[in-house]
């Protein structure tokens, strides 16, 4: 599953972009997100991308989980975002 990482200064339209050309070829993405302005632009763009896949028939989904990942050398704690096909 191909993974994509949003910053708080991601632009949500073009992660909504990039979220909805996965979800189209893969069927799923995972969104990851470490901070409060991360998660707020991941979950805007999901919303946008829901709006942009929603006239070609596809019904996508979000299952929020956590993540350990690994910045700088120092574990931390993501948000990951599954979206997927229903």
């Amino acid at each position: 599953m191909e993974i994509l990482k949003v910053s708080s200064k991601s632009i949500p339209n073009s992660v909504a972009g990039a979220v909805a050309g996965v979800i189209r070829d893969c069927g799923a993405v995972e969104v990851q997100a470490v901070g409060a302005g991360a998660t707020n632009q991941a979950v805007k763009a999901i919303a946008i991308a829901r709006g942009y896949l929603a006239p070609i028939g596809i019904d996508m989904i979000c299952i929020p989980a956590f993540a350990n990942v690994e910045i700088d050398g120092e574990e931390r704690t993501a948000i990951k975002l599954i979206c997927e096909k229903r």
